[in-house]
């Protein structure tokens, strides 16, 4: 029995070493295994559903882990390390998307009918939504007035509120220091006719009173403040998806589109504005627009962190909701800033058949860290350094500073040069350097962003108001008139915008534009032609000129003393010849 219990136990413990061996084995196994698994993407092809599961970008780091780590990696495996490629690598070019857009690219209007610039501006103003704002604007006022608020009220028309906008892009064409200065008569600046049009005080009546909303509908809403059925936007939703359905209606934009934000000043504190540097709030949109002329194709409201459902991140999310395969087609290409630009958004867009192009932010997650003959402070000016990772390439090209590229449309460089200017002994010379394609292409169709607001800015309708969603109506006011403009000009490019603004309000305000408005009565009256001089013998000749009425009707230069205040003319003021009233029948 001992000697059985003896061995026994000496077969249990060579059993136990046996298993303890083979673990220390498996576990030196399972590390060299994690290290292998790390470089595996390196060497193998990339597919699509390898781009899942792998990133170039993440391999590197984790290959330079397991070499900090262990020192038993062989050394062919060690030399396999992912590096910066140079301009004189050949870059795989991109597998190219076919653009197939939903509708022919362009106006979808017809170029034979007969379209002004109203007609054009009431495709976004229709009139079923001014009908719908009247109502609610009609509403507001009566809810003031019971809550005591003292001035005279008549219920506002379709035809007199589109008056009211033509004021609105009067005042934008034609600027005073504050509004009350348009009606004016006692200055030497005096406007005549913005009260041809309305008088002050109505003007300023609509003001107060506009609403997009209902009255009794926001006060439900606002019932709602703090809970997910609360609605930021319902003040401005109704006209708002009247203005985005037109933009998307109307024009379908051509291959190359612009995302950017768009900043639109505002004190008001409402929860869903953001603070800039200057201590200024402002509202910020997310605009997509057309790169080739500005047009704003669609836009969306910021309104806070929980403005999209998703929980990828704003700049991922903002992106993603401007963005319609069913609406657009597919094939387009899409560039963007830093602010929105990461491998899964373009590597996402990639796979909806959307092309995108970007700067980026160098420390942001999955872009590559390693620094292998990367640039530096000291390398030359018009370097280039690249990797690519399947449709992905990320692009780093020295400039004054690092400008840090990524695209899926572009090959990394292909012989682009770009003129730069370069100090050298003193004097100013124009160089050519090497340029990669990303760099090249954002530079060209990122500008449609500033285009499209500078386009806004010429004849900008906002100015001071107290209620955040009036400054939203007014910028509204701003896409409609700005992609009325464009849609003009791509249909007949006869006129240039302020000629197009001009016939709009004149359109508007139901004037004709080439009529100066009729001066009132009170501003025709004879005044002498010249200061009365103190010399009794120059009195009957001093300021003596001659009567433009007489040389126009009778032929003869008959010369007076008077002329009119108003017209600024000489008119004969003579018992039997009073060519002063006769010239004023005929204005």
């Amino acid at each position: 029995m001992d000697s059985e219990e003896e061995f026994l136990s000496s077969s249990e413990d060579e059993m136990l070493d046996d298993e303890r061996l083979d673990l220390k084995e498996r576990f030196d196994l399972k590390e060299v295994t994690v290290c292998i698994e790390n470089v595996a993407p390196l060497l193998a092809s990339h597919t699509r559903a390898a781009l899942k599961r792998h990133s170039v970008f993440n391999a590197v780091e984790n290959l330079n882990e397991c070499e900090n780590d262990s020192d038993q990696i062989p050394v062919a495996k060690k030399a396999k390390t992912i590096s910066w490629k140079a301009e004189t690598h050949v870059d795989q070019v991109p597998q190219t998307l076919r653009f197939l857009p939903a509708q022919e690219p362009g106006p979808q209007l017809s170029p034979a009918d007969a379209h002004s610039p109203m007609s054009i501006f009431k495709m976004f103003f229709t009139e079923n939504a001014v009908s719908n704002l009247c109502h609610n604007t009609n509403a507001q006022a009566a809810r003031a007035i019971a809550k005591g608020r003292k001035y005279k009220w008549t219920d506002v028309s379709v035809d007199e509120m589109y008056r009211y906008i033509g004021l609105i892009f009067y005042m934008a064409a034609v600027k005073m220091s504050c509004i009350a200065d348009y009606w004016r008569q006692d200055s030497l600046f005096s406007l005549p006719f913005p009260a041809t049009v309305m008088p002050r005080d109505r003007y300023r009546t609509i003001s107060w009173n506009v609403h997009m909303s209902h009255p009794d509908a926001d006060k439900e809403n606002d019932r709602k403040r703090g809970t997910a059925e609360h609605d930021r936007l319902f003040r401005i939703k109704p006209l708002m998806d009247t203005i985005r359905f037109a933009c998307k209606s109307f024009y379908h934009p051509r291959r190359n589109l612009a995302v950017n934000e768009r900043l639109v000043a505002c004190r008001a504190n409402t929860g869903m504005t953001r603070c800039t540097k200057v201590k200024q709030t402002k509202f910020k949109l997310f605009v997509l627009s057309d790169s080739s002329n500005g047009y704003t194709v669609d836009f969306s409201v910021y309104t806070g962190k929980n403005s999209f459902p998703t929980d990828r991140g704003l700049s991922y999310d903002a992106v993603m909701s401007l963005l319609d395969n069913k609406g657009l087609g597919s094939g387009y290409h899409v560039y963007m800033d830093d602010f929105y630009t990461s491998p899964k958004l373009l590597t996402d867009l990639f796979a909806m058949k959307f092309g995108a192009c970007g700067t980026y932010r160098d420390h942001r997650k999955d872009f590559p860290k390693t620094t292998a003959n990367s640039l530096t402070k000291n390398s030359t000016r018009g370097s280039i350094r690249w990797i690519r990772d399947g449709p992905l390439v990320c692009v780093k090209w020295m400039d004054m500073q690092v400008v840090s590229v990524c695209s899926t449309i572009h090959a990394a460089y292909t012989g682009e040069r770009v003129q730069k200017r370069v100090k050298a002994q003193d004097t100013w010379k124009t160089k050519s350097f090497p340029c990669p394609a990303p760099v090249t292409a954002y530079h060209k169709h990122m500008g449609s962003v500033d285009l499209s607001d500078q386009l806004l800015q010429y004849y900008t309708a906002q100015h001071k108001t107290m209620k955040w969603y009036r400054k939203i109506f007014l910028h509204f006011l701003d896409i409609a008139a700005t992609n009325a403009f464009i849609l003009h000009k791509e249909l007949y490019d006869n006129m240039s915008h302020s000629q197009f603004m001009e016939e709009l309000i004149a359109e508007l305000c139901g004037v004709s534009e080439k009529t100066a408005p009729k001066q009132t009565s009170t501003d025709h009256v004879p005044v002498p032609g010249a200061e009365l001089t103190s010399d009794i013998r120059r009195i009957a000749t001093v300021g003596r000129r001659i009567c433009v009425h007489c040389k126009a009707v009778r032929g003869k230069k008959q010369q007076t003393p008077w002329k009119c205040q108003a017209c600024d003319v000489h008119l004969c003021l003579q018992l039997d010849r009073n060519c002063f009233q006769e010239w004023h029948k005929s204005l």
